[in-house]
């Protein structure tokens, strides 16, 4: 079989990747996305549990791809207020409620998983020259006597002049190119289902950082939330066990019943809680994105936030040189996409390794005291806007750059 020829080859058809595809819409460039799910997936995700926390530049970001207003606005749920407690403690770190950080004063949006990549997928599709691939895996890659790169897949090999991997933060096509990363493997689940509960949680996300665990809930409209837990391995397996008056039960009380009775409103998922930051983001024809390049810790709930500004970083970089007349893989712009998106995300990833393991901690004293302190410190007024800051945009020194402005919505 003939190989077909693209200019650009991305390894993975995630919102990231899609995202980044939608964003070089108009060059008139062949971009292929590479999946091993079937196509009915790729196009209608099952329902995964997972609420996605977006910032206003996300939501900006999204509206100008034209992906936004695929999102069913009744799946939009607010975020206006957060709060952090540790453990049995009662003082909290409270986000939110002061001057109106936008319009709407909002800290941010919940949007479901599922919702997010369906609506990506269908703008994606919809554009000329991308070519959604299911099926497929880019498994190796390697330079050609031409100046491409090959790509091996499960079906003809693929010839492009760029590759993009977005195939996870276990990336293996990272490892290929031998870019290491720092990995932490925190030996815990991330436990998620939807909930109902007695009282009102009043657009308030909430995190009690117990010992050894860390229990979170996401607002939903309609008085639901999204318990999130991240749990040890074991304590996941028999939470996944239980049935659903049984789990209910041990919701309302490992959730110290502050929002009284909670049900189970849906079904339970699980994920390992693995993190990633690449030591490069780039290489010879080649550059990461999504979870590839930098995998958060999901309890930040900024993960998609740092792909989607990774992906219009790219996008922004390779337009450039193609505008100045430079081959699409030019190594000046894969040089500037990867100063900027490590600038966007080296601190905050540094930052929040430091404290989710920190919190992950046992029982010691010394910890306990370090998780005191930090939630005080954090709720000095200079701290606390420093911090909604953040929450609302993960970094401002590129805010004026196309695809990332601010929301107006």
């Amino acid at each position: 079989m003939t190989a077909w020829d693209f200019d650009i080859v991305v390894a993975g058809a995630g919102p990231v990747a899609l995202a980044f595809a939608a964003g070089m819409a108009g060059t008139g460039l062949r971009i292929a996305l590479l999946d091993p799910q079937p196509e009915a997936v790729l196009a209608d995700p099952p329902d995964d549990g997972r609420e996605i926390a977006l910032t206003d530049r996300s939501v900006s970001s999204l509206d100008t791809l034209g992906a936004w207003s695929l999102i069913p606005p009744a799946s939009v749920s607010p975020l206006r207020h957060m709060r952090v407690l540790n453990g049995a403690s009662r003082y909290a770190m409270h986000f939110g409620g002061g001057a109106a950080p936008n319009p709407d004063g909002l800290l941010g949006r919940f949007v479901p998983n599922h919702a997010l990549r369906r609506a990506l997928h269908r703008r994606a599709r919809a554009l000329p020259g991308v070519f959604i691939l299911p099926g497929q895996s880019a498994t190796a890659m390697q330079a050609t006597r031409d100046g491409a790169i090959l790509v091996r897949n499960a079906g003809a090999p693929l010839r492009a002049g760029l590759v993009v991997a977005a195939d996870t933060r276990r990336s293996r096509l990272r490892a290929q190119q031998r870019i290491g990363a720092l990995c932490h493997d925190y030996r815990q689940r991330m436990l998620v289902c939807p909930v109902t509960h007695e009282r009102s949680h009043d657009d308030t996300a909430t995190a009690w950082f117990e010992y050894g665990r860390t229990l979170v809930t996401l607002p939903m409209n309609n008085n639901r939330s999204s318990a999130v837990m991240t749990l040890p391995n074991d304590d996941a397996d028999a939470m996944l066990a239980l049935d659903d008056a049984a789990f209910g039960v041990e919701l309302t009380r490992r959730y110290r019943g502050r929002l009284g009775t909670m049900r189970p409103d849906g079904g339970r998922h699980a994920v390992p809680v693995f993190t990633a930051y690449a030591s490069r983001f780039v290489g010879r024809r080649f550059a990461l994105l999504g979870d590839a390049a930098v995998g958060m810790h999901p309890t930040t709930a900024h993960g998609f936030n740092f792909g989607l500004l990774g992906a219009a970083a790219l996008a922004t970089a390779l337009r450039g040189a193609l505008e100045q007349g430079r081959e699409v893989a030019d190594a000046g712009a894969l040089s500037a996409f990867e100063a900027a998106h490590r600038a966007e995300t080296r601190l905050f990833f540094g930052a929040a390794e430091t404290l989710m393991r920190l919190y992950a901690g046992g029982e010691a004293l010394p910890a306990r005291l370090l998780r005191d302190g930090a939630l005080r410190i954090g709720n000095l007024p200079p701290v606390r806007r420093m911090l909604e800051a953040r929450m609302r945009e993960p970094d401002d020194a590129h805010a004026g750059r196309p695809g990332v402005g601010r929301s107006a919505v």
